[in-house]
């Protein structure tokens, strides 16, 4: 295996997420495929179609040549239009299309794995033209494969994987967003710390300590006296980051202790994906 050891989790989280993809699809009716899931706008074939998009991406491959309509509510930037080229392009295949798909590109992604020989560092093409590292590439395609997992499994009931491999990439992920969180959109005071206790299938304590120059740091040692403690389990904990669900639906999963006005705040601007 040529794949660097730094870059092996990654590539581990995406078979793992791909494989439990491709086995919910399988039994799926053609009518199945038109479900709703907590992506705005998105049926269960629009977020698989996303999936292969992404992964054609990875391999390289021209982005579709094709023109968006112009009512698609939940397309609101440019973003949003970059990622909905490649599911509009395939709305009206069939769920034999759809699966073939996922499978030929699931065969090219693990070939190209096992070839996989650049250093972490390598620049690679990013979303809208930009620029990163092969290393940050594989870790948020880790993660955005195991969230649209996270999708489908919730619009077709069939919930698991909350602590996969691909759940301990999204965790890193979704934690290196707190600081600026905390201490830039949700403005904690100087000098404080935010304490997030999680419990459920990943259970971890993190403290977001905000220095006297408003700078925020993640931390694993509990504070003494925060500024203000949020409790929730795993999976809400995902789905407010990601924006699937908002503070208010969830209140009942939520447990805030501390200053209420900042608390709110930081449960305002909890979202960090686009």
């Amino acid at each position: 295996m040529s794949l660097h050891p730094t870059l092996q989790p990654y590539a581990d989280a995406w078979t793992h997420s791909i494989d439990a993809i491709s086995e919910l699809l399988q039994p799926l009716a053609e009518a199945e495929w038109n479900r709703r899931t907590p992506c705005p706008g998105w049926s269960v074939r629009d977020v698989v179609s996303h999936v292969i998009g992404l992964d054609c991406e990875m391999l390289g491959d021209p982005r579709p040549i094709h023109t968006l309509p112009r009512d698609l509510f939940h397309v609101t930037n440019d973003h949003q239009r970059y990622m909905e080229m490649q599911v509009d392009v395939r709305r009206h295949h069939t769920a034999p299309e759809m699966t073939s798909e996922l499978e030929y590109v699931i065969i090219r992604r693990n070939r190209q794995l096992r070839n996989e020989s650049r250093d972490p560092g390598t620049k690679v093409r990013g979303p809208l033209g930009s620029e990163l590292t092969l290393e940050e590439s594989m870790r948020r395609h880790a993660f955005d494969v195991w969230m649209h997992e996270q999708d489908l499994r919730a619009a077709l009931g069939r919930p698991g994987n909350l602590d996969s491999p691909g759940a301990h990439v999204a965790r890193d992920v979704l934690l290196s967003e707190l600081p600026r969180v905390v201490a830039e959109n949700a403005q904690a005071p100087r000098s404080s710390a935010v304490v997030f206790d999680v419990h459920g299938p990943l259970e971890f304590l993190r403290t977001i300590r905000v220095d006297i120059q408003g700078r925020g740091t993640l931390e694993t040692a509990p504070a003494l006296g925060p500024a203000a403690t949020l409790t929730l389990d795993w999976e809400t904990y995902v789905r407010l980051a990601c924006g699937r669900v908002t503070p208010e639906s969830v209140s009942d999963r939520l447990k805030t202790e501390g200053d209420p006005d900042l608390t709110a705040a930081i449960l305002r601007n909890f979202t960090v994906t686009q």
